[in-house]
């Protein structure tokens, strides 16, 4: 196939150019574009304006996006801009081709609901809190208004992804551990859905290549994890004893908005990332693959991304 990936130097492109390079076709549109192996050409965006300047493909996979900013220092307007204006700009763009038959979007869980109560479905009523989310969910709106007949079209909600050359808070909480740091957070108790990249590498080729109804696909790992046992994952790829300390929960929350206000590691927004439950089940993108399982469980993909932080 001949793929074009939108956001193709970010994380999760580098890896999806790994895993599909060998079989298609790639070609990456973003906003940089140095030289990529498994990428034939990377495209500026303005190239959509210009008439026969991308060749035509098979497939879309938009990932391009303004991720959640947890120091709050993004302003509203820009994610609206990326997350729901190149949404916008790219899904026309996939409507005008006569011969590209499947867009797969990028979207987030935090689309679908800030908080979750039992497990996350993909038949919930959205609820997004904050322009990024809500930005996110604008963009699936949509493309489920101008949703073809004639193509096949999936939205994708995974909650936190993660996998070798993961910046995120993984990497933040790693070298926490790594400098000895007690956790302090051990009173939380909570259950949360990791995805592995690799995992997300799989859905991806499964959609492409099978024939996968049109629709919203939740993205997680099988197994839910507690922070706890990932702190504990973490110490046993450094070979240390995990430190968990069970400081009271006000005191923590109270510290974690002076933290927003001082500009600390830890503030209010990335408290309740690493504290909350959210439970998503991905049993309808298994069943629509014709799998049981995820190949990479949460435990195997979380120490792939530990060792890789080495």
């Amino acid at each position: 196939m001949k793929i074009l990936i939108t956001g193709v130097h970010g994380f999760v492109g580098n890896n999806l150019v790994e895993a599909l390079k060998r079989d298609n076709i790639i070609y990456g549109l973003d906003i940089v574009s140095p030289l990529k192996d498994g990428v034939r050409f990377t495209f500026s965006w303005d190239y959509l304006d210009k008439s026969n300047k991308i060749p035509e493909v098979d497939a879309i996979i938009h990932l391009a996006g303004k991720a959640h900013d947890t120091k709050n220092q993004t302003v509203a307007d820009v994610y609206f801009k990326v997350n729901t204006g190149l949404t916008q700009k790219i899904f026309d763009w996939f409507l005008a081709q006569p011969k590209c038959k499947k867009f797969v979007f990028f979207s987030t869980a935090k689309a679908a609901a800030d908080k979750v109560d039992g497990i996350l479905t993909e038949d919930v009523v959205p609820t997004p809190v904050g322009p990024y989310g809500e930005s996110k969910i604008a963009a699936e709106k949509y493309i489920q208004e101008h949703m073809p007949t004639d193509k096949q079209v999936y939205i994708f909600r995974p909650c936190m992804i993660h996998g070798p050359g993961n910046k995120g808070n993984l990497n933040l909480l790693y070298n926490m551990v790594r400098k000895g740091i007690p956790w302090p957070l051990g009173a939380f108790e909570n259950r949360r859905t990791f995805t592995s990249v690799e995992n997300i590498c799989f859905a991806v080729n499964g959609v492409l290549t099978k024939d996968v109804p049109s629709g919203i696909y939740n993205m997680g790992d099988d197994e839910a994890l507690s922070t706890n046992e990932l702190i504990e994952e973490i110490c046993k790829s450094l070979g240390k004893k995990a430190h968990i300390l069970k400081l009271p929960k006000g005191m923590m929350t109270r510290f974690a908005k002076l933290g927003g206000w001082l500009h600390l590691p830890l503030n209010s927004d990335r408290l309740q990332k690493l504290t909350e439950n959210y439970v998503s089940s991905n049993e309808k993108i298994k069943k629509a693959l014709g799998v049981e399982r995820m190949p990479v469980d949460a435990r195997a993909g979380l120490k792939r991304t530990l060792e890789s932080f080495r």
